[in-house]
């Protein structure tokens, strides 16, 4: 029997954000990763594959990337179809697919880019050679609104903006070169730095905008850099002002990796879902966790 659609309200249509990114089979991290953050901060995630791994929790064992004319075909029939609040970028596996997406963003100036420029796995597994990246620097950086490099990604990029005699640089001059090369704002993340708190910093075209400072947590994490960039993506989607969207973002991957789980012999993967979990039953042998959180805020 035919219902006519006119009896249900329609319902309100979610912020859309796209991603750019890599397959992780294991959904840690990658475009699984992305839709799990983006869909739990109540966006609908559209999901575009630049390569597929073979990986599990403890590494990546193999990568394929697909070629830019796929890559485009993918997205173009999407935004063709569906107003995007914000793009978010990973891993996009060789020169010619970032060449590809810097098309596609050019397209579209209005809508925030948020590019988390990912250089290697958390095992050290190389997913960009310097071609790449010079061509991250060339070519994407002066379209993104907010760059999320963590401390050893920073320097890796700045430094195909130095002189090879140049000292290694420190984290804020870092910023400053990568801002000098297009980038709206840098988020420098503070994971791979030693000290017993974790501060990100956020820098603009006048230095440091804010800093936050997050107790540090004990394992090793996968997927949490994408993580961080999508929530922020889906903070920006939803409207808010960058400063805030940062800091919003860092608290849901704060929590996310507070309630991370350990399912394989690698990596924690975080629980993109902790906000959910009241709603799930529980065995009764398991204890609920004491999520708290230290920040302090610079302006």
């Amino acid at each position: 029997m035919a219902i006519a659609a006119s009896r249900f309200p329609t319902a309100a249509t979610p912020p859309v954000v796209m991603s750019f990114a890599a397959s992780d089979p294991t959904c840690g991290a990658g475009l699984q990763a992305d839709l799990l953050t983006l869909a739990a901060l109540g966006c609908h995630p559209l999901t575009v594959a630049t390569a597929l791994t073979v990986q599990d929790t403890a590494g990546v064992e193999d990568l394929l990337p697909f070629d830019g004319g796929w890559v485009a075909d993918q997205a173009r029939a999407l935004l063709e179809d569906m107003p995007v609040a914000a793009f978010k970028l990973g891993m996009l596996g060789s020169v010619e697919v970032i060449a590809t997406v810097a098309e596609i963003l050019s397209d579209y100036p209005g809508t925030p880019v948020v590019f988390d420029p990912v250089l290697a796995s958390g095992r050290g597994d190389a997913f960009a050679d310097e071609d790449a990246v010079a061509a991250m620097i060339e070519l994407l950086l002066p379209l993104t609104d907010l760059l999320t490099p963590n401390s050893l990604e920073v320097r890796r990029l700045a430094q195909e903006l130095g002189s090879s005699t140049d000292d290694v640089p420190s984290l804020s001059e870092c910023a400053r070169r990568l801002v000098n090369a297009g980038a709206t704002h840098v988020l420098v993340t503070g994971t791979h730095e030693r000290g017993a708190r974790v501060v990100n910093t956020l820098y603009g075209s006048h230095g440091p905008i804010r800093s936050d400072t997050w107790e540090r947590l004990p394992g090793s994490y996968h997927g949490s850099g994408c993580t961080l960039a999508s929530a922020i993506a889906a903070y920006l989607a939803w409207g808010l002002p960058r400063p805030e969207a940062v800091r919003a973002g860092q608290h849901y991957t704060w929590h996310s990796l507070a309630a991370g789980f350990r399912p394989g012999m690698g990596q924690f993967i975080p629980n993109r879902l902790w906000q959910s979990q009241e709603l799930l039953p529980r065995p009764s042998h398991v204890a609920d966790p004491s999520l708290e959180v230290s920040d302090v805020r610079i302006d």
